[in-house]
């Protein structure tokens, strides 16, 4: 079976998962946000967004919210590409319409090619769990193993969740907010803040498995977080440090406890905390090298976090 394999993969996390599973070689089309492992950049790219990404994320929401309510998708499969690639198989999500093509789309997609009909396999991870669960699903589909693989990535859980263990009794965690949009503000949610939690931190508003949510500016404010952390879904660094320029300009910002201890970072979300596969390790040891560096040190700095 696996020397007939042709993947498709439609989400970066379901790319990221192929690879970890060691079946990058499989995967003949991605969607046109995989770009890890970089190996699958070269590879025929299947959809394309219906706006404009590098746009300001105040006019991302509103084009988002127009695509929406006229009842279109935010991307497009370009099933003409699907159709010379002959897939044996679609990896995809079912978890948000916002972060990736829909379910239903593809569904449709599919059901359009003359040549094959390609299994689905979709993915709708909301806590780390889930996505344990969605690798062992995928390995299962394959004929793969993950065993080995999730064995990995559940010991590099444990270890900074037995080294932040023991910081409760010794002293108060500090308080985050995790922001993963900035205009509207809006909080992480989902698997977050079970990251912050391992990580050695009390969650400020978002609640671990449901979907992240809007914050009115003066929740933010009232709250006056410890730590503050940008994470907007799909930007990098570069790009999360101009975004947070919309907050951090505005007069009340420069009173808040995290301001004056310079206690504000900024993070590759779009690499690591927005993606619900293999990496979200690799983002809780970010989290927690950036909440106790005194007791973490990875290497992050520079790469997936810095100072604001």
């Amino acid at each position: 079976m696996k020397d007939d394999l042709r993947i498709v993969s439609l989400i970066p996390s379901g790319t990221e998962i192929l690879a970890e599973l060691g079946l990058t070689d499989k995967i003949v089309g991605r969607s046109h946000e995989c770009d890890y492992p970089p190996e699958v950049q070269n590879l025929p790219v299947c959809t394309q967004a219906r706006l404009n990404t590098n746009a300001h994320s105040g006019e991302i929401h509103s084009e988002v919210n127009k695509l929406l309510q006229n009842a279109l998708s935010i991307y497009q499969i370009k099933t003409d590409v699907l159709e010379k690639l002959h897939p044996t198989h679609i990896v995809t999500q079912d978890q948000c319409d916002v972060c990736a093509v829909s379910f239903n789309d593809v569904e449709k997609a599919v059901a359009n090619l003359t040549n094959n009909t390609p299994k689905i396999i979709s993915l709708q991870p909301n806590v780390l769990k889930d996505v344990w669960s969605d690798i062992e699903r995928v390995a299962h589909v394959f004929d793969v193993d993950s065993l080995s693989c999730i064995e990995n990535l559940e010991a590099r859980v444990k270890i900074v969740q037995q080294r932040t263990k023991g910081l409760s009794a010794t002293e108060a965690l500090p308080n985050v907010a995790c922001i993963e949009w900035t205009d509207p503000l809006m909080i992480a949610a989902n698997w977050i803040p079970e990251l912050v939690e391992l990580a050695g931190g009390k969650p400020l508003f978002g609640i671990t498995g449901q979907d992240s949510t809007q914050l009115k500016w003066e929740s933010l404010i009232t709250s006056n977080p410890d730590i503050i952390i940008f994470m907007p879904c799909g930007f990098d660094l570069n790009r999360t440090r101009t975004e947070a320029q919309l907050l951090t300009n505005r007069p009340e910002w420069q009173k808040l406890r995290s301001t004056k201890s310079g206690r504000v970072y900024i993070t590759d979300g779009n690499a690591y905390f927005n993606r619900p596969g293999p990496r979200l390790v690799e983002s809780l040891e970010v989290m927690a090298e950036i909440l106790h560096p005194e007791i973490f040190e990875y290497g992050y700095k520079g790469k997936a976090w810095d100072i604001l």
